[in-house]
C-alpha cells in the first residue's frame, strides 16, 4: 500500500482510495481530493510536515497524518 506521504518531490500520483472516517475524511474530500484525482507533490518541509501539493490546479498544504490517509497508485 502506497500513500501520498510516501510520494517523492516532483512525482504525480493518482488517488486510489481514502482511508479514514468521519470529519477528517470529509475535510479531505472537501479539499478536492477524491478517487481518481491526480496530485503533484511540489515540496516537503525540512522536517517532513507539511507537504505542499497541487490538486485540481491549486496549491494545498497537507499534514503528514492527512497524507497517510490517501492511498495512491
Amino acid at each position: 500500500m502506497s500513500t501520498l506521504k510516501d510520494a517523492g518531490i516532483g512525482k504525480t500520483v493518482t488517488v486510489k482510495k481514502l482511508v479514514g472516517e468521519g470529519a477528517v475524511k470529509r475535510r479531505i474530500m472537501d479539499m478536492g481530493i477524491t478517487k481518481g484525482t491526480e496530485i503533484y507533490v511540489r515540496k516537503v518541509a525540512p522536517l517532513g510536515d507539511p507537504i505542499e501539493v497541487t490538486v485540481r490546479g491549486y496549491e494545498l498544504s497537507l499534514r503528514k497524518a492527512d497524507a497517510e490517509m490517501i492511498e495512491t497508485v
